[in-house]
């Protein structure tokens, strides 16, 4: 119940009672009329600095701006006068003609909210032609390519940067008609704290941020007779790459994905998840071991590349307590370059791997000296999911009726707990399934764990596995992580492991997923909760569901790794991580 006094206003004619505190915009909407916006975003920071949200009231003589402005008792909005739509149209040709004239070879092109506005208020010419920002393009980073020429300053990237992830990369330099988006400084992204999740591309109504393109390094590729060409898929892939077909979000696309990279010409199509499971083997030996000496806890997890980068720049005193697992990614690649090259008499660099990711960072992660292997880099090129729907439209394939195929031998078997790696928690579930049973020497009674499950950004629960109680925590999106890290280090808290993801909802919120379909938003915790649902659903029609009984895995350690922990598992499975800026950047 609401007991917020209710304020009773008028907007178009249309008497309203909203709890005292809302603001126009969310009064508006209660009766169904949506204010035109651009830098608002219900989860982030209010900034109303576009302006596109403007309304008349009686009694001003100016216009306000609905996304900022809480009703008061009596007041009376009109949101569609012919004043307020000429001033709107007005803004929006304003920042049209200090914009580049590149929309049919943009990025987002049909997905931009600045074309879609100037559609929708009639926008039909450029009024003016005077002098417009140029500034060039930093390409520096291995992630992330900023664009400023088609900034807009609405600051959505600078908030969710700030809110959302806790980096504080990007602010406003400048003033007046020089302001700029930039890190500090004016230093280039490579230079900067950045690290790569890729949440100011989402963020960005306009492609001023974008990531760095592999589609030509892959068709490359795939026309070289010399190459066998093999690809991976993370498993939260499957969960969104129908939303670039118009296919309702939380609808599982294994099959339909599988049978697109086959069409476009890949040798050998091979599914993450297994490196998933490879990774829970690995971590969970490492897990026990810790237990067994008591200590150093927390064991964190390491998939994440985006978190992984704001430990070594922003936490670096808990690099001792991360798992030196190497991502799922980097682990199969990996194995592709050494185990299945072996497999099929080709040399590791006559092998090239494409990872398919929903997250950016993982193109930085693929050039780290870290993940190369007796002078060879294990993963090739990194397509984003998004890259991945550009090529299959490019290639004129019809997504929508494709027949449901399978990954491909040795390495596309995965059970369901590699697959709900996807989502936040999912690390921590199968980490548990396969830990209980290696700890108490008998199966859970039930293998799911759905009190780790966290579409919310953080989590903290206490988990019975036998005689032992273990302290977990959960965090997606760095802000939260935070919150965690600081537990640790002050030792206020004792966790035995910590999940942590880097974006929001975890790996099925990446950077590079696709923008959200119509009637969802950014960070919109029902598109995260729905890609979540296709990812628990295919664990739950898996006839395996525990990492530990995976075929595969244990063809893998009786061929090759011999056991969780070993020599060989280590020059494989195992990497190191070190500070990247002094400690006290923080």
């Amino acid at each position: 119940m609401n007991n917020k006094k209710a304020v009773n206003l008028v907007i178009d004619g249309q008497k309203v009672s909203v709890p005292a505190g809302t603001t126009i915009m969310q009064a508006a909407e209660t009766i169904g009329v949506r204010v035109p916006r651009l830098c608002y975003h219900p989860l982030l920071s209010l900034e109303g600095s576009c302006r596109i949200c403007i309304v008349q009231a009686k009694g001003f003589d100016y216009f306000i701006t609905s996304c900022s402005t809480k009703v008061s008792e009596g007041m009376d909005i009109l949101t569609n006068s012919p004043e307020i739509r000429e001033a709107r149209r007005d803004i929006v040709e304003l920042l049209l003609d200090n914009h580049p004239k590149e929309c049919q070879l943009c990025e987002r092109d049909g997905n931009c909210e600045l074309q879609n506005l100037a559609y929708s208020m009639g926008v039909r010419e450029r009024l003016f032609e005077g002098k417009r920002k140029r500034y060039p393009i930093d390409d520096s980073s291995r992630a992330v390519v900023r664009d400023a020429e088609k900034c807009i300053l609405c600051s959505r990237c600078i908030r969710v940067c700030k809110e959302v992830q806790g980096v504080y990369n990007l602010s406003q330099q400048n003033r007046g008609f020089n302001t700029v988006v930039t890190p500090a400084h004016f230093a280039n992204m490579d230079d900067s704290v950045c690290i790569a999740c890729g949440q100011c591309i989402n963020a960005c109504p306009t492609a001023a941020f974008q990531e760095k393109k592999h589609t030509d390094m892959v068709w490359k590729a795939l026309s070289d007779p010399t190459k066998h060409v093999v690809v991976q898929t993370a498993p939260s892939i499957r969960a969104a790459i129908g939303e670039g077909f118009d296919i309702e979000a939380g609808v599982p696309c294994s099959g339909k994905m599988v049978t697109a990279l086959r069409k476009l010409g890949f040798h050998a199509i091979f599914d993450t998840s297994l490196g998933a499971d490879l990774t829970i083997i690995e971590e969970s030996h490492e897990l026990i071991n810790r237990i067994k000496s008591n200590g150093p806890f927390p064991l964190i997890t390491s998939c994440s590349s985006g978190w992984v980068n704001f430990m070594e720049k922003f936490y670096p005193e808990v690099i001792p307590l991360a798992s030196s697992c190497r991502s799922p990614m980097s682990m199969l690649s990996a194995l592709i370059k050494t185990y299945y090259a072996e497999k099929i008499g080709k040399k590791p660099q006559d092998i090239f791997v494409v990872s398919v990711m929903p997250c950016v960072a993982k193109k930085y992660e693929m050039d780290r000296p870290e993940h190369m292997l007796d002078g060879v880099k294990l993963t090739d090129a990194v397509l984003t999911t998004r890259e991945l729907n550009w090529m299959i439209k490019s290639y004129g394939i019809d997504f929508n009726k494709l027949e449901e195929t399978e990954f491909d031998s040795p390495l596309g078997e995965a059970t369901g707990a590699g697959v709900i790696f996807g989502t936040t928690g999912g690390v921590m579930e199968a980490a548990l399934r396969t830990a209980f049973e290696k700890i108490t020497g008998k199966p859970s009674a039930t293998v799911e764990f759905k009190e780790v499950r966290a579409v919310e950004g953080l989590r903290e629960r206490e988990i019975k596995i036998g005689d032992l109680t273990i302290r977990i925590g959960v965090a997606n999106g760095l802000v939260n992580a935070k919150t965690l890290l600081e537990e640790v280090i002050s030792k206020k808290k004792l966790y035995h492991v910590i999940e942590i993801m880097a974006c929001p909802g975890g790996c099925i919120g990446g950077g590079g997923q696709p923008y959200p379909p119509k009637g969802y938003d950014i960070l919109d915790k029902k598109l995260f909760a729905k890609r979540a649902e296709a990812l628990y659903k295919i664990d739950e029609k898996k006839q395996r569901r525990l990492s530990h009984e995976n075929p595969v895995i244990k063809k893998l350690y009786s061929e090759l790794l011999k056991e969780p922990g070993s020599h060989i598992a280590h020059k494989l499975l195992h990497t190191h991580y070190s500070p990247k800026f002094p400690r006290g950047i923080r």
